[in-house]
């Protein structure tokens, strides 16, 4: 597991920092936890471009991941580590008891061979999924719930991780990795330990033909283009309009809020700007 270079036979070789795939042990993904993945290109069901610069890209079917980890009590052998090419971090695919076979993010450490577990019987060791209420303080812990049996939604993506700080009646404190700290209940399910795969962040994908096979269309920067174009185009030299950074639209781009209302704001002790 780690990060290798290229020789510089060409410019672009030159800064390409991509993984060596040395923790991956099987290739071909279990057929039976795949399914069709179809693409939008940044469209709507309206068929309206809302996401710009998406398009093209390798085909992909999705995994099936299981981001509940409710088969308590049974425990699960890892049969091999493997590439998802639909996430930063590797999973693991993991053979219960009973021959049902399920994929689950990797964390760091696992390794074929190794047992997992879910359930509050569940030792706290990496892999095995507990309630907030079962973890010890001070355990870093990944893939966390925020309603009970809804499976993992926060710190999945490599290297991530969270630390439970304490707990207070039904609610457990959370420090995640934006230095938010928030209040989960207790009856929520964790991971213990961190995402694998943390030396993603030192991957440089060396030359554009790289960001195009990963389904992203090249950006044209708004102060390039012409007054018609967008606002902060023009000017003689080096200019942006002399306004502050925006949309094509006008919509300002930096400072705003972008939380929806409808978040659990109520549960946040510390937001991740340092501020109530």
């Amino acid at each position: 597991m780690g990060i290798k270079g290229r020789r510089p036979i060409t410019p672009s070789l030159r800064f390409t920092r991509l993984s060596d795939f040395s923790e991956i042990t099987k290739s071909e993904p279990e057929k039976g936890l795949t399914e069709s993945l179809r693409r939008s290109g940044g469209r709507n069901v309206n068929g309206r471009m809302t996401a710009r610069h998406r398009g093209g890209g390798h085909k992909r079917r999705y995994r099936i991941i299981d981001f509940k980890r409710d088969k308590d009590d049974v425990e699960g052998k890892v049969v091999a580590i493997e590439y998802d090419p639909n996430r930063s971090a590797r999973i693991a695919l993991v053979e219960y008891a009973d021959q049902e076979r399920r994929y689950i993010l990797a964390p760091a450490g696992l390794g074929v061979g190794d047992v997992v577990m879910s359930g509050e019987t569940a030792a706290p060791k990496p892999g095995n999924c507990l309630p907030l209420g079962s973890i010890p303080q001070g355990m870093s812990v990944h893939n966390i719930e925020l309603r009970r049996n809804g499976g993992g939604v926060l710190v999945r993506s490599a290297g991530g991780s969270a630390t439970l700080m304490s707990r207070e009646g039904k609610y457990a404190h959370i420090r995640l990795p934006s230095g938010e700290v928030r209040l989960i209940p207790v009856t929520c399910r964790a991971t213990i330990g961190e995402v694998g795969h943390a030396e993603h962040e030192s991957v440089s994908l060396g030359k554009a033909g790289r960001s195009r096979w990963l389904g992203r269309r090249p950006k044209v920067r708004g102060v390039a283009m012409n007054p018609v174009d967008h606002p902060m185009g023009g000017g003689e030299g080096k200019s942006s309009g002399g306004r502050h950074p925006c949309s094509p639209w006008g919509k300002l781009s930096k400072g705003g809020k972008t939380r929806k209302r409808s978040k659990s704001t109520r549960h946040i002790i510390k937001s991740r700007k340092g501020r109530k």
